[in-house]
């Protein structure tokens, strides 16, 4: 029976929902199957975000309707969305960190017996959770001393601690390596085949092509194009995200790396970096990767003064520095695009402007006065270059897609002008198109003489972008790509896991 005779697990019919000054949805209509893993794909600002927080109850839409499995409903709440059977795993955390796994697991729904919080039952299940996604996380590990990527694995853990009928997933593999998003991946098609719908919101098209079954693209608030996916490919997808075709995807110019910029040596700092030695140059990317827990974002935090190595040595230009604080390091010139943007790139409830302007303040003041020209014209110059969807610099950071406050956090770096940027996961939950212009824009940073690290665990950025890659595995350093563009991912995959 084709899929025309069945009644959809999900109708979502004419949805339109607008907010001052933007229309993010128009006329938009979707529909889901039980056993089903439906992608929604489109550039930042299409409206993805919109429609899943609709679904969730978290906004309301101005006009459309829903049906679940035939039966009209009214989505006014999140809880009430839950009680449909739908779960919603957001690309933006909501964990308390001083609470444990188990009880971020659980929490609004606990077991009790007697009156008694039915602890054991509760651990019990939350360890065969994470054996099915093939993480070893203890259930009475405070969320707080996760990393990022075992954050992710905690939210996807709390909606199938639920009985759902419909799981959306915002960007579920973002911080995840290939290995874990092989797991996941693995959970999904379990889901699947107990019937559960699955949405599937995702920035990595192999990914795409890969686990789902159909895939609907928004483009600026509307359905541009539903496609099945044994009938479409990577670039077709591509141009209808974008409206255009993008000839390269990874746009690497070749550099002539200058004279070495930062030496490090014999870098430890506790068991998560043991001995890490390299140099990068002006004029070239050096890319950083390897699995979770390698030690990644543990160097960027050394390099860029968050914490102090227990040993080694730092040198810039030659000369040895010592970094006390981030504020040592950005004096030096050598500033960090964080890999969690909400909780250590920007202050969300300030405007986009004063975001921006934070830690640039000596270069848009004048005895102690904020020249408020120079201030909006420097801010409406990367939000033209890095395509930065705002109704202004007025509106609050937090208001912004994550994609977007991922280029401003990008871009406050930029008008610092610092001579070593270390990027952490830069394109984390960016499309396509955005991803296009920020290589760009990487590419004419070092062709300026700047120095760039990129760590990423998006194996095609990596060789597609880097001069050079080093790969980590338990805070050290395993190997050296010299030549990315002839490596393959398995290569890397090898050095990676040791």
């Amino acid at each position: 029976m084709s899929k025309t005779n069945i009644t959809p697990l999900l109708r979502m019919s004419n949805i339109s929902k607008s907010f001052p000054g933007i229309q993010a949805l128009t006329d938009v209509s979707v529909n889901l199957f039980a056993g089903e893993v439906l992608a929604i794909i489109g550039e930042n600002g299409a409206g993805k975000s919109t429609l899943i927080k609709t679904l969730g109850g978290a906004n309301q839409p101005d006009q459309g309707h829903m049906e679940i499995e035939g039966n009209p409903v009214r989505l006014t709440c999140p809880l009430v969305s839950q009680q449909h059977g739908i779960g919603i795993i957001y690309q933006e955390f909501n964990l308390i960190p001083f609470l444990t796994v188990r009880e971020n697991l659980f929490l609004g729904r606990a077991s009790h017996s007697f009156g008694l919080i039915r602890s054991q039952d509760e651990r019990k299940t939350t360890r065969e959770l994470f054996d099915r996604l093939g993480a070893d996380i203890h259930p009475d590990t405070p969320v707080a001393a996760l990393s990022i990527a075992e954050q992710q694995l905690v939210e996807i853990a709390k909606v199938l601690v639920t009985d759902v009928k419909i799981v959306v997933m915002d960007e579920p593999t973002a911080t995840l390596t290939p290995r874990e998003v092989q797991r996941l991946h693995d959970v999904v098609r379990e889901l699947k085949s107990r019937g559960i719908g699955i949405i599937y919101v995702s920035h990595r098209l192999n990914e795409i092509l890969e686990l789902t079954d159909r895939v609907v693209v928004l483009r600026d608030g509307k359905v541009v194009g539903q496609r099945n996916i044994h009938s479409t490919n990577r670039r077709d997808l591509i141009e209808l995200m974008v409206g255009r075709p993008i000839e390269d995807e990874f746009p690497k110019q070749p550099q002539v790396p200058g004279s070495t910029l930062l030496s490090v040596e014999r870098l430890n700092w506790s068991d998560r970096v043991v001995d890490v030695s390299f140099t990068v140059a002006a004029g070239e990317i050096l890319g950083i990767t390897g699995l979770m827990g390698a030690g990644r974002t543990e160097l960027a935090h050394l390099l860029a003064g968050a914490v102090p190595p227990d040993s080694g040595r730092l040198l810039l230009d030659g000369q040895e520095v010592r970094f006390h604080s981030p504020r040592d390091a950005i004096r030096a010139g050598v500033c960090l695009l964080t890999e969690d943007r909400k909780n250590q790139g920007l202050i969300t409830d300030q405007t986009i402007q004063q975001n921006f302007s934070l830690p640039n303040l000596d270069r848009l003041s004048r005895y102690g006065i904020v020249k408020t020209g120079t201030e909006r014209l420097s801010l409406a110059h990367y939000a033209e270059t890095l395509q930065i969807k705002m109704v202004s610099g007025s509106q609050l950071a937090g208001q912004l897609s994550g994609g977007n406050q991922q280029k401003l956090v990008l871009a406050k770096w930029l008008q610092r002008r610092c001579r070593l940027i270390i990027v952490d996961e830069p394109t984390r939950g960016i499309d396509v198109g955005a991803k296009y212009e920020i290589y760009k824009l990487l590419n004419e940073l070092v062709e300026q003489g700047m120095a760039i690290i990129m760590i990423s665990s998006e194996l095609p950025e990596v060789l597609g972008i880097s001069d050079r890659v080093l790969v980590m595995q338990q805070g050290r350093i395993t190997g050296e790509i010299t030549d990315p563009r002839r490596a393959t991912q398995q290569q890397v995959m090898e050095l990676a896991a040791g």
